[in-house]
């Protein structure tokens, strides 16, 4: 029997869900480190994105584990988001 659901509607749901989660990651890394900082819904929404990404990359250094990159846990995501605050900071990027 045939799914109900195309794959193309589950991809669909992927992007929304992943557009999402970088909101809300993003949004908490700006609100918990100091000072303000300016930037839209895209690029709140690439530094969660972002930031799941690093704080996967460094969790995977720190364990030692073979295993390719994944995306952090949600206090993963949300500090390897302020590390990218404080890069771009750093970098004058913005």
């Amino acid at each position: 029997m045939a799914s109900p659901i195309s794959g193309e509607t589950l991809d669909m749901f992927f992007v929304l869900r992943l557009v999402i989660v970088g909101l809300i990651f993003g949004w908490l890394a700006r609100f918990f480190y100091p000072g303000i900082v300016h930037m839209g819904w895209i690029a709140t929404i690439l530094l969660g994105l972002g930031g799941s990404m690093a704080g996967g990359f460094i969790g995977r250094f720190f364990s030692g584990s073979g295993r390719p990159a994944e995306p952090a846990g949600c206090l993963g995501s949300v500090l390897g988001a302020m590390l990218l605050i404080f890069l771009g900071r750093a970098l004058h990027l913005f």
